[in-house]
């Protein structure tokens, strides 16, 4: 009898939680601190020609799923690297400010005619922090480390074991390395080795991602080691909190949290995700639309590397499949992130 009890408590605590999704999710920006402290004229830029593409997607998701399309925009703050890396002044730090930042952001989206549902922050794509009656409470969900334990790294064909796995060197690549920095080589003569893609068609694209770096950090009179996450690892974990595919035993990450004026003075009393339009459809969606700025089309190429060998939780994937099932979506939903994932690249002219 006790033996069944704990049985059914374990798993009622592993239950895979359901979420809302919409049929399309449009991010509509994703700007560098600095961008968008100093750019209005550039926000504003990115911004008019992002308004007729989204105008286009509701369009073509109505034509698709009909009148009653859900589709849901959000838009990705880049306040993780602007608080973790390097000095800044104290100007800087005044623009910076969360009331400064998001009135000239909101401003120009609503002069161009852009709607935006939902305001994510990368920070929170690191650790998740808990929010309770507008405060963050409790320790925060290590996200990052939590998705870094799920890369599966492939095995390289003939390896001698000389080159640390991923979970040591916080890097990633989509194929075989070449042999040209080998130790050993310097002193003989030796066939050069390019690097090759896995699963190449004709040629190889050969891609090395770093994931994270290490570094010692002043804490009082000790020095502390810390992890940089990377810019594209973080924004794989963002896509994937788009599409629904992460929960933390069991439960929903980083759920919206409906927030009204007045802004924070600090970046990490927001949540991770701000519910911004009370009329919004659910921020996470079966199909994820990306529309960036030409300069990232490299971080994303980087994105779907990783989201290749990332071990997603086969729970999550029945559970989504199901509900897609359920609501009839016209096309079965494809197991693999990037196959519910495009990108429109904006150029700069």
């Amino acid at each position: 009898m006790s033996s069944a009890t704990d049985y059914s408590e374990a798993g009622e605590r592993n239950r895979v939680a359901g979420q809302p999704l919409s049929h399309l999710s449009i991010e509509v920006g994703h700007f560098y601190m600095d961008e968008l402290v100093d750019g209005a004229d550039r926000i504003h830029a990115q911004l008019r020609k992002v308004a007729p593409i989204v105008q286009t997607q509701i369009a073509a998701a109505e034509a698709e799923f009909g009148a009653g399309a859900r589709v849901s925009t959000c838009f990705l703050v880049d306040d993780y690297f602007w608080t973790r890396t390097g000095n800044r002044t104290r100007d800087a730090r005044r623009t910076a400010d969360p009331r400064h930042v998001l009135e000239q952001l909101l401003a120009a989206a609503e002069e161009c005619g852009v709607r935006i549902d939902y305001l994510a922050r990368e920070a929170g794509c690191a650790e998740v922090p808990s929010f309770q009656d507008g405060e963050p409470v409790g320790e925060p969900v290590r996200l990052a480390e939590m998705m870094a334990a799920r890369i599966v790294a492939e095995p390289e064909r003939d390896s001698t074991g000389r080159r640390p796995p991923t979970v040591e060197s916080g890097w990633l690549c989509n194929g075989r390395r070449s042999s040209e920095f080998d130790a050993g080589q310097a002193m003989r003569i030796s066939r050069y080795r390019p690097p090759e893609e896995f699963g190449a068609r004709n040629h190889s694209i050969f891609l090395d991602v770093q994931l994270w770096s290490r570094r010692l950090e002043e804490e009082g009179d000790q020095q502390v080691e810390r992890t940089l996450w990377s810019c594209p690892f973080l924004a794989a974990i963002w896509q994937l909190l788009r599409l629904g595919l992460i929960r933390n035993e069991g439960a929903m990450v980083a759920a919206p949290v409906p927030w009204e004026e007045p802004w924070p003075s600090d970046w990490s009393r927001l949540p991770a995700v701000v519910k911004l339009n009370p009329k919004a459809k659910p921020f996470a969606a079966y199909r994820a639309l990306s529309v960036l700025p030409y300069s990232y089309l490299g971080i994303e190429h980087a994105v779907r590397v990783i989201l290749d060998h990332l071990q997603l939780d086969d729970d999550v994937q029945a559970k989504l499949a199901e509900r897609g099932a359920g609501e009839r979506i016209p096309v079965q939903v494809p197991r693999r992130a990037t196959h519910r994932l495009n990108h429109i690249f904006l150029g700069d002219v």
